[in-house]
This record gives structure tokens, C-alpha cells and sequence, in this order.
């Protein structure tokens, strides 16, 4: 057999290298946000639900709404929809062809991130 001759090949950057862009963080916020949601709508669903089948059951799934755990998860829905929204809109302008330059992208990023959090403190004030 012959000689096999290694080529000296640059590794790939590892996770201990590599610095996270904004871009890509926002984007898998995106992702997790929009998977995020199922929890808050399937919260809400099943309250409904337990509505309309009786007192008993409703009694149950009330006070897991009411709960802290069913405040913390209406408030990340909230969050989550609000982001969710606020980076549609940017996915929006990238379609027309603006806002693809880094700086750009990058205060649309926290753009999306702020304005997610402003707007769920609002909503949560307002509905209080």
C-alpha cells in the first residue's frame, strides 16, 4: 500500500473559540420562541377546556393558571409573542433587501430584544 500523505487541514472553530453573533442568537430565539409558545397556548387551552367540562375540573386547572407557575408562563407567552413579532417584522425588511449589513443587523437585533421586553412590561401592566 502506498504512502498516504496526511494534508494539514485548518480544524474546525470549537464552541471555546468561536464568539456567538447577534444574528445567530436572534435567530434561535426565533426558533425557541415560536416552539415556546405551545406551552402557553396548551396552558390556556386546557383552563378553557376544564371550563367547559365542569367545576370541579376547572377548580384545578384555575388554580394552575392563577398559580405563580401559570404567571411565569403567561408572562414568557407574552414575551415570546412580542419577540416573535418584533422579529417577523425585521425578517420583513431583510426580504425587501434592507437592514443586511452588519451594524444594521445588529441594532435590529437588539432592537428585537428590547423592544420585546418594553412591550411585555407594558402589557403586563396594562392587563394588571
Amino acid at each position: 500500500m502506498a504512502d498516504v500523505k496526511r494534508v494539514e487541514r485548518p480544524l474546525s472553530p470549537h464552541l471555546q473559540i468561536y464568539r456567538p453573533q447577534l444574528t445567530s442568537i436572534t435567530s434561535i430565539l426565533t426558533r425557541i420562541t415560536g416552539n415556546a409558545l405551545i406551552v402557553g397556548v396548551a396552558l390556556a387551552v386546557w383552563w378553557l377546556l376544564a371550563a367547559a367540562v365542569g367545576d370541579e375540573y376547572f377548580a384545578t386547572a384555575n388554580a394552575v393558571a392563577t398559580s405563580w407557575f401559570g404567571d411565569l408562563v403567561f408572562a414568557g407567552s407574552a414575551w415570546a409573542v412580542w419577540y416573535h413579532y418584533l422579529a417577523g417584522l425585521r425578517h420583513l425588511y431583510y426580504d425587501a433587501g434592507k437592514g443586511l449589513d452588519i451594524p444594521t443587523a445588529e441594532k435590529l437585533g437588539w432592537a428585537c430584544i428590547i423592544g420585546s421586553v418594553v412591550l411585555t412590561v407594558i402589557t403586563i401592566l396594562l392587563v394588571q
